[in-house]
């Protein structure tokens, strides 16, 4: 399917790009509904299933309403001013009960016209069933996406870093000319290739919100409500070192600072691990570890994150660079 989005000066003008949370929980939902998650993925999927299965997400709200082909619910990544996780939350919870029913129809569509009963629900009673979804959102994010937090940002920042110098140095219609390789800048306007969910001005608000992704990869996914403007996610640049372990250049300098327990723990946490688990990994005690991790969390190097009983630790971005900063 191809389509054509037009633009004005007034759009050009209205063109941003922003990073979105709740594009990365969408997009990594559909990852792991994939028969099989794409490469780059994998190692983390096979860390954050268990933890999903055991809070019984993967077959919750989400698993219900996020495919691994086709339609996107639109209202599970609302146009905001900020694009902070909070904010994206407040404007699901308080989305439109006649848009949540055009998504679930379109949903239906796909699906010869069936929906769970959940999703039936949803249907007749959205301002019922939002907040619940909303909650779900949260558990999710905690189990699977804020551990990861700090590098998935960093990979996402930087793509934006990218673009904004291309906009600068050589323009706009370079840089979306370059955004993937189905997208393509043509005498005024933007021409999508791609299976599904075809996106014109006609059906949109002005400008463009384009949305760098991890989850996206390899595709780009397009966003299309009415009055609002449409969005774009793309595969942000740097994927393929997202998840690769890190040379810890300076482990020995920042041992000689913070010990070398709390190095070695900090060098562990390459993928976020509760404190059993940094226990093994490390070779330490657990009653060690735990002391380590509250002191080195105290100094901001560390975060934790909590859903139910589980709790994982994860480095912040500032030890990341404690770390890897070449000397």
């Amino acid at each position: 399917m191809k389509a054509r989005l037009t633009f004005s000066v007034d759009d050009l003008a209205e063109t941003r790009f922003a990073v979105s949370p709740m594009w990365e929980v969408v997009t990594s939902c559909r990852a792991l509904a994939a028969a099989a998650v794409p490469d780059p993925h994998r190692g983390w999927a096979d860390q954050v299933r268990p933890r999903l299965a055991a809070a019984g997400l993967d077959r919750g709200w989400l698993a219900d309403m996020i495919p691994p082909t086709g339609h996107l619910p639109d209202f599970l990544n609302p146009t905001t001013a900020s694009h902070e996780l909070s904010e994206e939350l407040a404007a699901i919870e308080a989305t439109d009960p006649e848009q949540v029913r055009r998504d679930l129809d379109q949903l239906a569509a796909e699906r010869d016209g069936r929906l769970s009963s959940r999703l039936l629900s949803l249907h007749r009673n959205p301002r019922t069933y939002l907040p619940r979804i909303v909650a779900e959102i949260e558990v999710y994010w905690q189990l699977a996406m804020a551990p990861y937090w700090a590098r998935i940002h960093s990979v996402l920042e930087a793509d934006v870093f990218h673009r904004g110098r291309q906009v600068a140095e050589h323009g706009t219609a370079q840089a979306l000319d370059q955004l993937h390789h189905t997208v393509r800048w043509v005498s005024g306007g933007l021409h999508l290739v791609q299976r599904h969910c075809a996106i014109t001005r006609i059906e949109t608000g002005a400008g463009l919100l384009l949305v760098p992704s991890v989850f996206a990869w390899p595709r780009v996914l397009t966003r299309s409500v009415a009055s609002e403007p449409p969005q774009l996610a793309y595969p942000a640049r740097g994927i393929g070192t997202l998840w690769e372990r890190r040379t810890h250049a300076r482990m020995e300098a920042l041992a000689a600072v913070i010990g070398r327990s709390r190095a070695l723990i900090l060098a562990e946490l390459d993928s976020p691990a509760s404190t059993t688990e940094l226990a093994q990994r490390s070779g330490l005690s657990a009653a060690g570890v735990s002391q380590h991790l509250t002191a080195l969390r105290a100094a901001g190097l560390t975060s934790t994150h909590r859903a139910g009983r589980s709790v994982f630790y994860a480095r912040t971005g500032l030890a990341d660079a404690l770390l890897t900063a070449q000397t």
